[in-house]
């Protein structure tokens, strides 16, 4: 197995220990359960109230738990992010079949009120295409951290196949557009996709 799908197993793995509370017998997995477990801590700098971020937390944790009991496959390819309830869903299925059961399989999460379905149905993707995915990412997560105008902590960033999703909470448009023109701006980004809303968006509040 390849070592990042060896480490989503292991994250699998330690949120589904996290979730029943306990942190014991996941060997070399013991790390990835103490940054499970700060999530709470990088809370309190974001845009969302902590009582959220532990609910996303927990929605997170039963998303990526019932992938992992369905199929082993569908948990090593899908991405997911939590924000106030909404889901994003990223990566490569195999099939159309496929991309429906994981948003099903997300909706049944409790505390869930939006999925994102931006599962590709694509069975060609190469470890060549996913290391260009992370650096364009990497690059990508250097830029808002390095612009004072960007609260970077609020965005989360996924790429797939050259297109960049960025997923969040902007604290104005300006901000928002700056994240958009930087993404756009890196080399090898084919598309860039936003499901970041406005920090006063009323859906926040719905």
């Amino acid at each position: 197995m390849k070592p990042w799908a060896t480490r989503k197993l292991c994250l699998g793995l330690a949120l589904t220990v996290l979730a029943a509370g306990a942190a014991t017998g996941l060997g070399g997995c013991a790390s990835v359960v103490v940054g499970a477990g700060a999530t709470t801590g990088v809370a309190l700098a974001q845009e969302r109230a902590i009582g959220q971020a532990v609910d996303d937390t927990a929605i997170l944790v039963e998303i990526n738990h019932q992938l992992f009991q369905k199929s082993e496959i569908l948990f090593r390819d899908v991405d997911v992010e939590v924000v106030e309830g909404r889901v994003l869903l990223t990566g490569n299925v195999k099939n159309p079949g496929d991309r429906v059961d994981v948003a099903r399989l997300a909706w049944k999460a409790k505390g869930v009120r939006e999925v994102l379905n931006e599962l590709e149905i694509n069975d060609q993707s190469s470890l060549r295409d996913f290391a260009k995915d992370v650096w364009i990412t990497t690059q990508l997560k250097v830029k808002f951290l390095g612009d004072a105008d960007i609260s970077a902590i609020n965005y989360s960033i996924d790429t797939l196949n050259g297109v960049v999703y960025l997923f969040g909470i902007a604290q104005s448009q300006a901000e928002l557009d700056r994240a958009t023109g930087h993404a756009r701006n890196i080399k090898g980004v084919t598309k860039v996709v936003s499901h970041v809303i406005l920090k006063t968006d009323p859906k926040r509040n719905s």
